[in-house]
């Protein structure tokens, strides 16, 4: 399998992020973390900054053409030759059409996704647990609520635009990380 673009998708708690983070060391790729991107964007004094920040603190999912700016300016200083792999985007259709029309313009055109199902209520549950455990301000009960309503009616579309267009690799996300990273691994003949 011929690996240059890697999409995590799944509901927020799925463990995608850690799956990515795991990936991405053991490739060599670029850790595209779009959560801690928009976190580093929101502390810019800018007024881009600013408006992100609010959207982040009030758990509102950022309208595209906001979230196009900031997936611009980051992805052109990333090197073409270095693969990429994203987390927490896309999250709806235009962002999957925008995002890899883009790539594509710059020279990507093998896509794999990896689908990180996990049922909603585990989703909470794991959530709530690290919102605690980290005492992260945009992680309160009613905010991850509303995330997950937002994931459920805007992101699931995106998993079957993505089954369509890429290398689409569906992974229990309940087992533990190890069991996960394996899977993945095992998948990738890694």
């Amino acid at each position: 399998m011929n690996l240059n673009t890697i999409f995590f998708i799944g509901p927020q708690g799925s463990g995608k992020g850690t799956q990515a983070r795991i990936l991405a060391e053991r490739l060599d790729f670029y850790n595209w973390e779009m959560g801690g991107i928009l976190r580093e964007v929101s502390k810019e004094d800018s007024e881009l900054g600013q408006q992100i920040k609010n959207m982040i603190d009030n758990g509102i999912l950022l309208p595209d053409p906001l979230l196009f700016k900031v997936i611009e300016s980051r992805l052109s200083q990333i090197d073409a030759r270095r693969g990429i792999i994203f987390d927490g985007v896309p999250r709806r259709v235009g962002q999957a059409e925008f995002l890899m029309s883009f790539l594509q313009n710059h020279g990507r055109k093998n896509f794999t996704t990896f689908f990180i199902d996990l049922p909603k209520e585990e989703s909470l549950q794991r959530l709530l647990r690290r919102a605690q455990k980290e005492n992260r301000p945009d992680d309160t009960a009613e905010v991850i609520q509303k995330r997950l309503e937002q994931y459920y009616e805007a992101t699931v579309p995106v998993v079957e635009y993505l089954k369509q267009r890429t290398n689409f690799i569906e992974v229990d996300g309940g087992s533990s990380v190890e069991t996960v990273t394996k899977n993945i691994n095992e998948t990738l003949n890694l």
